[in-house]
């Protein structure tokens, strides 16, 4: 996954949500019984599992628009 993919991936509703509608398309082939769909959609929903939730980068930059996040680090004072 590219930076740029994974900084808009970020939050986590947007991978659930990306998620959820391949699961929810999956469904619905399933239900019609289109062979070919049927593996299609399945195969989207395992890749969307796959890249969203278990091989994520857990460092990703945050979201445009998010502020950077912070760690301990700066909150100790510089010695004199």
């Amino acid at each position: 996954m590219k930076e740029r993919d994974a900084a808009f991936f970020r939050p986590l509703w947007r991978r659930v949500a990306v998620t959820a509608v391949c699961a929810g398309w999956a469904a619905l082939e399933l239900f019609g019984r289109d062979s070919m769909w049927i593996a299609i959609t399945v195969g989207l929903t395992a890749y969307s599992v796959w890249s969203f939730f278990i091989s994520f980068p857990k460092d990703a930059p945050p979201a445009p628009g998010q502020p950077p996040k912070i760690t301990g680090d700066q909150d100790v004072p510089p010695s004199a």
